[in-house]
């Protein structure tokens, strides 16, 4: 038996056939579970899409909703890029392609946020097109069934799996939902990166990595690099029952959400909250003192793909008998209740909810 037939019988038996997103042609539902899936654990992953699915059931709901509904859903999955473009792509697919959601991966993947591994899944599980996909499950598949030496990360030999993915995919079409859904359980399952189950692998007999004893060794690993630390200080500014957050630049860490004000330490977290709301336009008032010194909270770190964050958090309290200060450019005050509605990243919601937990307005259960 070829790859293909090995891994279609062994899926129908043994793999995954109950998850959300599957048994449906919906090439919406589809390209939205694997634009989750990209970096993500299934597990995690099945909450946030049922959520999606309820506020978003379809692309014309996800393209009129505003950017920040959307990231507010999104958080806590990580690479908000995903979820900007996940916006666009669906305002793409109602602005040029009326609402339709194109089927074939030539099609697909012009719009944004779609590579070429994404366009072919959804093209198999919705169409049932002849196209290969490659995530980091299959190119581990296909490292160790072929016996290829080298980093798959690197471009030579992410091509060269490329090639022989398209030599390996099924005659007929219908097949290919249930080939393409293999080869992902199959690497979610057994293949997995330390622990690879050879003993009940439907690919053992030709699998050249396990004929040649080199299954622990192969996809050749990435060469480790010491990750980098950086360190930053979070402002938490109130003015009575509001908090001053700003809205984060499209492009970096936590891209387009709202955030906590960060300041550098060439400045007292004091005098760095007198920059942002009295600017030499807005003179402070002179009495009463219009904020307090700060009060230093607990420094935690947060953990990213390519480096180490510390954040050391400041909680500083405008006095609230001179008038509110206006919000600077691209931040807001914004009344505690609400906190939990908007797109914070993780670590933010974190420290605003522990923060706040014992208070009347908390983050929990709002």
């Amino acid at each position: 038996m070829s790859l293909a037939a090995d891994l279609i019988a062994w899926q129908r038996v043994h793999g995954r056939h109950t998850l959300p997103w599957q048994n449906t042609r919906d090439p919406y539902r589809i390209w939205l579970s694997e634009i989750m899936l990209q970096q993500t654990q299934v597990s995690t992953v099945i909450g946030y899409y049922e959520r999606f699915l309820a506020r978003f059931p379809n692309v014309a709901a996800l393209a009129a909703a505003p950017q920040d509904d959307v990231l507010a859903l999104w958080a806590g999955l990580g690479y908000y890029a995903r979820a900007r473009n996940l916006h666009k792509c669906a305002q793409t697919v109602m602005q040029v392609w009326n609402g339709r959601f194109p089927t074939h991966a030539a099609d697909l993947i012009t719009l944004p946020g779609i590579g070429r591994s994404t366009a072919a899944a959804v093209a198999a599980f919705a169409a049932h097109e002849r196209s290969p996909i490659m995530d980091g499950n299959v190119k581990r598949v296909f490292s160790r069934y072929f016996a290829i030496e080298g980093d798959p990360g690197r471009k030579d030999v992410e091509n060269r799996l490329w090639t022989l993915a398209e030599t390996q995919l099924p005659e007929q079409g219908d097949d290919m939902p249930a080939y393409t859904q293999g080869l992902m359980d199959l690497g979610a399952t057994l293949c997995t990166r330390s622990r690879p189950t050879c003993t009940i692998c439907p690919l053992q007999g030709h699998c050249q990595a396990r004929i040649q004893g080199r299954q622990h060794l192969l996809p050749t690993p990435r060469a480790r690099k010491a990750q980098p630390r950086r360190s930053t200080r979070m402002l938490i500014i109130e003015y009575g029952t509001s908090v001053l957050l700003q809205r984060r630049p499209a492009q970096g860490i936590w891209g387009g959400l709202w955030s906590l004000p960060e300041a550098d330490e060439s400045h007292t977290p004091a005098e760095s909250t007198h920059l942002l709301l009295w600017p030499a336009v807005h003179r402070p008032p002179t009495s009463p003192a219009p904020l307090d010194a700060g009060t230093e909270l607990a420094a935690f770190e947060h953990v990213f793909t390519h480096f180490r964050l510390t954040i050391q958090p400041w909680l500083l309290q405008v006095n609230t008998e001179a008038p509110c200060p206006p919000a600077p450019p691209d931040m807001v005050w914004t009344e505690r209740q609400k906190l939990a509605h908007l797109g914070l990243p993780a670590p933010v919601e974190k420290l605003l909810s522990g923060l706040y937990a014992s208070q009347q307005n908390s983050l929990i259960d709002t």
